[in-house]
């Protein structure tokens, strides 16, 4: 038996989400090898719009390091970031980002504004696409066929 990947631990928190009837999108923050935090989308459960899987991750994870500054840790999140939650990355100093599914409509990596190009971006972590790319895209596309 293979140990599960830190992608399959943030798709583990996806699968949660949508369990919960949010959005399935998961993340874990890992540093040194070790995950330090995990979430799944929270958006309706919170009846908050900034609950995505990231900020909710990044939150945990700065409480848990006692820091605003989460340098060192890696990201892992099912679906590219969309502009706010990359903002959040490149605040809390995330030494790389890694996502699955690319998101045309609401991403701000690879689509959108591409957060980490612009010139007023302060911090740019490395980004690695496509990681578990077609597990996250397939929960995601059978989340929404449910819903039609």
């Amino acid at each position: 038996m293979t140990t599960p990947s830190f992608m399959d631990m943030a798709l583990e928190a996806a699968e949660k989400a949508g369990q919960a009837g949010e959005v399935p999108i998961g993340c874990v923050i890992v540093r040194d090898g070790e995950i330090i935090a995990a979430a799944g989308n929270r958006t309706l459960t919170d009846r908050d719009p900034t609950a995505h899987a990231e900020v909710l991750a990044l939150r945990a994870a700065a409480h848990v390091l006692g820091s605003e500054r989460l340098t060192g840790c890696d990201l892992y999140v099912t679906l590219e970031p969309c502009t706010m939650c990359a903002a959040a990355i490149s605040f809390a100093r995330i030494r790389r980002l890694y996502y699955g599914a690319s998101d045309p409509k609401g991403g701000a990596v690879e689509y959108g504004v591409r957060f980490f190009a612009a010139p007023t971006c302060h911090h740019r972590p490395e980004v690695y696409s496509s990681v578990g790319e077609s597990q996250a895209a397939t929960l995601l596309r059978d989340f929404f066929k449910a819903r039609r």
